[in-house]
């Protein structure tokens, strides 16, 4: 005889399991909008300390919030295009340069490996990669509607991430109070303390990385002025820029650009500029940052770099950016509610045989205290 019970455990089973799947399914659907959500929340956290000193002086938070975003947007449309122009010059030089670099090349090849190859030979090889250069760009072709979809899919994104990040910092109080008043009491408390840490951790985050940026950015274009390198503003910038906002592998990125720039000008320039670019990052690294980042964003470095690798492993680029700060509000958060304890180390003796002993008059001390 079948138990009474078993067909409903078989029931509940059921529909655990389908609650289970739905619930991953949903996930997987939505994970682009939670993705827009994350990085909104964030951005929302970073820019709020900006639009909370203008409300603390009278502005209303959407004005405020609006002042906030025209200024990130003229400092990123300013960015991209002094790098636009940078890119034209470079492009515009190399073109210019071009025989005078193949000579050069065919020169040095000759000379090395002992060949004799001349201008005509490099005139074919260059017909031949040209050729195939132009088969893969005619099948690229036959996927613009593929790239122009992606790319508007993309802008999409973009605005939706800038719309969201809109409303959570121009409605920050008013959206915090409407979930923490789905909480108990007890739980007010610990979320709005941990809210707090977030905007406090992500805002340090951003601002300490834009004055490393306005520093790195005012030493290299001067570096850049007495080396007489051209584009030195453009040049300056993209090292500041890149070299603060681009976890782990910024320096790397943004250092290779005025080397490579240099070496178009002499190898004894491109060798001052990477001297250069060394020495600032270890002053940067021991001076600058631990003064600057001392109040903002306390993390040691072998730290952020276990970070960013598992954003970038979990959530790919997204997370690799969001890697750092939101470790840093979690690291915050553990020491606003995990004791600590001074560590007593033990006293070792100097002669083994005999152990150290403390003085009579510290033990007749406690004695008389007890």
């Amino acid at each position: 005889m079948v138990p009474s019970w078993l067909p409903r455990a078989y029931l509940l089973a059921a529909v655990t399991v389908g609650g289970l799947f739905l619930a991953f399914w949903t996930l997987t659907e939505l994970k682009g909008l939670l993705t827009i959500l994350v990085v909104s929340l964030f951005l929302a956290f970073a820019i709020e300390p900006a639009v909370n000193w203008l409300a603390a002086r009278g502005w209303r938070r959407g004005p405020a919030t609006g002042v906030v975003f025209l200024g990130i947007v003229v400092v990123a449309v300013s960015f991209i295009w002094t790098l636009g122009e940078l890119v034209v010059d470079q492009v515009s030089a190399l073109v210019d340069n071009a025989p005078r670099y193949a000579d050069d090349v065919v020169s040095w090849i000759n000379s090395t490996f002992d060949t004799d190859y001349s201008g005509t030979d490099i005139q074919n090889k260059a017909a031949e990669m040209s050729s195939s250069l132009e088969g893969y760009v005619v099948g690229l072709a036959g996927d613009v509607w593929g790239i122009g979809t992606t790319a508007l899919g993309v802008l999409f994104q973009a605005l939706g991430v800038l719309l969201f990040t809109y409303y959570f910092a121009a409605d920050g109080p008013r959206f915090r109070h409407a979930v923490c008043s789905l909480l108990p009491p007890h739980r007010q408390k610990h979320v709005l303390r941990a809210w707090d840490i977030a905007v406090e951790k992500t805002g340090g985050y951003l601002y300490s990385r834009a004055l490393l940026a306005l520093c790195a950015t005012i030493a290299h274009y001067a570096a850049m002025r007495v080396l007489d390198l051209p584009s030195a503003f453009a040049l300056a910038l993209f090292v500041g820029v890149v070299s603060q906002f681009i976890p782990t592998v910024g320096t790397y990125i943004a250092g290779a650009l005025p080397v490579i720039v240099a070496l178009g000008q002499s190898p004894r320039t491109a060798l001052w500029i990477l001297l250069f670019i060394v020495l600032y990052q270890q002053f940067e690294n021991y001076v600058l940052q631990p003064r600057i980042t001392a109040s903002t964003l306390d993390m040691h470095p072998a730290v952020a770099f276990g970070a960013v690798l598992a954003g970038a492993a979990l959530f790919g680029a997204t997370g690799a950016l969001l890697a750092i700060p939101v470790t840093a509000t979690g690291q915050a958060f553990i020491g606003a509610y995990i004791r600590r304890y001074e560590v007593h180390e033990p006293t070792i003796s100097t002669n083994p045989a005999r152990p150290q002993r403390k003085p009579l008059r510290e033990l007749f001390m406690k004695k008389r205290q007890k």
